[in-house]
């Protein structure tokens, strides 16, 4: 019954749509009457926007799988297991520097460490998203630069873009 473009679609934005719903449920609750019910949905509406708000600067970072190699998080560490290519393991503590650049025509993560090692994670990868959450935990990261710059990289030809360095 529903086309399959618009199908695809709402699979994607999937989450952003559950907390949009959540705060129109705030809405009509506030809306209900009484001032005790429009405090309630208050805050539900509240919550249900700022949900929406970091699922839609977390949209970019779901990607299908087109890479190969897996990334985990674990215990503040980002680990990538490459197929094909060399993997590692850096702690979010020792993050230094996070660049998003074109390599062979795919977007990749090369995350630096104080030590000055780095590792080049895909971002197609099988479990790149949860780079999203662990970002977060980053000082000064804005993650709708990250966003932005992610939903650009895949337009630009040999694009380098610095998306974080730790402030010194």
């Amino acid at each position: 019954m529903i086309r399959s473009e618009l199908r695809q679609w709402m699979a994607h934005h999937s989450e952003v749509l559950v907390f949009a719903g959540v705060f129109l449920i705030g809405l009509y609750i506030a809306l209900s009457g009484g001032w005790f019910l429009a405090a309630v949905g208050a805050c539900v509406m509240l919550i249900g926007g700022v949900l929406a708000i970091n699922a839609f600067r977390r949209n970019p970072f779901r990607r299908p799988v087109s890479a190969p190699g897996v990334v985990e998080v674990v215990e503040g560490a980002i680990r990538y297991y490459g197929a094909t290519e060399r993997g590692g393991e850096i702690a979010l503590r020792d993050l230094s520097e996070i660049r998003l650049m074109r390599v062979q025509g795919q977007a990749h993560w090369r995350l630096r460490s104080v030590s000055a090692e780095a590792l080049l994670v895909p971002a197609d990868a099988l479990g790149a998203s949860a780079l999203a959450d662990a970002f977060t935990a980053l000082p000064g990261l804005d993650m709708g630069m990250v966003s932005a710059a992610l939903a650009q990289v895949a337009d630009q030809k040999d694009a380098i873009r610095t998306v974080w360095r730790r402030p010194s």
